[in-house]
């Protein structure tokens, strides 16, 4: 049993992070400048250490750029192509996570020369890290569409308004206000405030915030979430 083990050959294993920011008008993903390319960029990745399940590893790159810890994570795909890394061969697992860009863009590391780009106007990208933001896109939109994963972009408190900004910018469309705001309101995951959003509006628009405890429980459920 050993001697077939010993016959196989070793590849590299790479962690590759997609992560998304939504800054309150547009849909954002996060790169990082090659130092040798000046005029290419990536995304920020790792080597997965040997004592390191592949969520470990992960998670300690989106640690290392962001300085976040317990920010919503999800694998995405393998990316394992022969010559996809031209140097050596290299099988990629990326993940995609979801993070505030107002909360914690103090936070982002300046050793990696990160910046964000819109996900419509991104600059051209190192091997095939653009098929990996095209599938995380992609992934993103079928889970918003099922899941209440989108308030994970957003502030503690927001506005319908606001929040109907967020699906726009992910689906890149526009959404009818009545019927996003009443699908919305109809999944009872939200907690009306007293405060509303000054200076927008003679009104002005309720904030709202999410019920941590029925968020929790239907997460992984299929909500049907946005309007069709």
């Amino acid at each position: 049993m050993l001697d077939q083990y010993k016959q196989q050959h070793s590849y590299l294993v790479a962690l590759d992070s997609i992560i998304f920011g939504f800054d309150g008008e547009s849909l954002k993903v996060l790169l990082v400048k090659r130092g040798v390319e000046e005029k290419t960029w990536s995304l920020m990745g790792g080597w997965l250490q040997p004592d390191e399940s592949l969520e470990q590893a992960a998670s300690r790159i989106l640690f290392d750029l962001t300085g976040l810890t317990n920010v919503y994570l999800e694998q995405l795909h393998a990316f394992g192509n022969p010559d996809r890394d031209p140097i050596v061969r290299t099988v990629s697992v990326a993940y995609f996570s979801l993070v505030k860009i107002a909360d914690y863009e103090s936070k982002i590391s300046g050793a990696f020369q990160a910046q964000w780009f819109s996900i419509y106007d991104l600059p051209p990208l190192l091997f095939d890290h653009g098929d990996m933001v095209d599938l995380a896109i992609k992934r993103l939109r079928y889970k918003a569409a099922q899941h209440p994963i989108g308030f994970e972009l957003l502030n503690e408190k927001f506005t319908i308004p606001q929040l109907k900004k967020l699906y726009d910018a992910i689906y890149n469309t526009e959404f009818d206000k009545r019927n996003f705001s009443r699908k919305i309101l109809s999944t009872n995951l939200l907690i009306k405030l007293a405060e509303k959003q000054k200076g927008f509006s003679k009104r002005g628009a309720f904030y709202y915030t999410v019920d941590t405890e029925k968020y929790h429980q239907v997460a992984d459920s299929f909500l049907n979430f946005i309007p069709s």
